[in-house]
């Protein structure tokens, strides 16, 4: 299906309907706006509560919004730590500049909730329209955006359910593919290191990947080949330490980004465990950081600036009153270079056939696209 830009003729929440949830008067809610200071601070909480549960903006931010635009667009991202986000927005900002659109970036760490309080901050700001991180969020930031008419689109995933505009790539096939490949090596004992997929559908979709394509293969990942870590060398490289001490550690280990499994990289030279000749390991998104190491890091090339550059088209055909994709699937790659090997056999337990030798300069593989127009 095409979407078209909302045309924002929602009734709109005034202060006399949170004066008369919260039991006050309206003066007492312009006081709790404009001088929070000067009001009794269970009364404030009590005009906050409702606030918040009537999604209301104050009456003149509003108006302005109804009678004119500011071309600003709010970014939204997890964390300004994780270098990625960053490219993706300056990306992002890039092309909504050629379009005279200024970027405005906030950051919610992950927190669900924070990140439906910076938005309602930013709508009172006069922000026309939203760029978020994934496809998990809580339900009442939709609502939010529906009920002020903003547009928005969800980047790095691409809604299951297809109920919301998005951006991104196959997260699970790219890990599906990956640990097939290391399967089709002769591994059978596999681990993985993840960021926490709590409100994380990227970290949640890749991990799915991996124990799909053991499944299909009649293996299975153990709960003790599994460790969590948060998106740091330091963190990553203790939890493959945790991995190392395990009685029966794996011969192959899927990160679910570069950073993570550069960080394993790490821990395994401190420990004097070769790579690949003692344990292979894979990352996600083909960042300079693992195709720099030695061996080069085998990964896979997202769309991380293309995912930027699409987001702002989307918008600004929205914006202008176009028709627009609003499901757009980006290819991914597979980049194989020297940090991945043969593992032992599933019933000998020899050596595997060994596999092609490296190459100096990485091979690709290329996944077919695939770009869903909606309708």
């Amino acid at each position: 299906m095409v979407f078209s830009r909302p045309s924002g003729n929602r009734t709109r929440v005034a202060a006399k309907d949170v004066a008369r949830l919260a039991g006050v008067s309206t003066a007492t809610v312009s006081r709790a706006l404009n001088s929070p200071e000067q009001v009794d601070p269970d009364t404030l909480r009590r005009v906050r509560d409702a606030m918040s549960k009537l999604r209301y903006v104050p009456h003149g931010v509003a108006r302005s919004l109804r009678s004119r635009r500011s071309k600003m667009v709010g970014a939204i991202v997890p964390s300004f730590d994780y270098a990625l986000y960053a490219r993706t927005t300056s990306a992002l900002q890039q092309r909504l500049s050629e379009h005279g659109y200024s970027v405005v970036l906030a950051e919610h760490h992950y927190e669900l909730l924070d990140e439906l309080q910076v938005t309602r901050q930013l709508i009172e700001l006069g922000v026309d329209a939203f760029v978020f991180v994934g496809v998990d969020h809580d339900p009442r930031l939709f609502s939010l955006l529906e009920d002020y008419g903003r547009p928005y689109v969800l980047t790095w995933g691409v809604d299951p359910m297809r109920l919301h505009p998005s951006v991104g790539f196959d997260n699970r096939a790219a890990t599906y593919q990956l640990a097939r490949h290391l399967i089709g090596l002769g591994h059978r004992r596999f681990g993985m290191i993840s960021a926490d997929p709590t409100g994380n559908d990227r970290a949640r979709e890749r991990g799915a990947g991996v124990r799909a394509a053991l499944a299909d293969a009649g293996l299975r990942l153990e709960d003790s080949h599994v460790q969590y870590a948060r998106i740091s060398l330091p963190s990553a490289q203790q939890a493959m330490e945790r991995m190392l001490a395990l009685s029966q550690r794996p011969t192959a280990v899927l990160a679910t980004n570069d950073v993570l499994a550069v960080g394993s990289m790490l821990a395994c030279r401190k420990a004097g465990v070769r790579i690949p000749e003692d344990i292979s390991i894979t990352g996600v998104d083909n960042t300079d950081l693992g195709a720099t190491q030695t061996p080069g890091l085998t990964s896979v090339r997202t769309p991380i600036i293309e995912i930027g550059r699409a987001a702002a088209d989307q918008l600004i055909d929205r914006m202008e009153g176009r028709a627009f994709s609003a499901i757009q699937s980006l290819p991914f790659e597979l980049v194989f270079r020297g940090s991945i090997g043969p593992g032992p056999a599933a019933s000998t337990g020899k050596p595997s056939a060994p596999a092609k030798p490296a190459r100096k300069s990485a091979a690709v593989v290329r996944p077919p696209a695939t770009r869903a127009k909606a309708g």
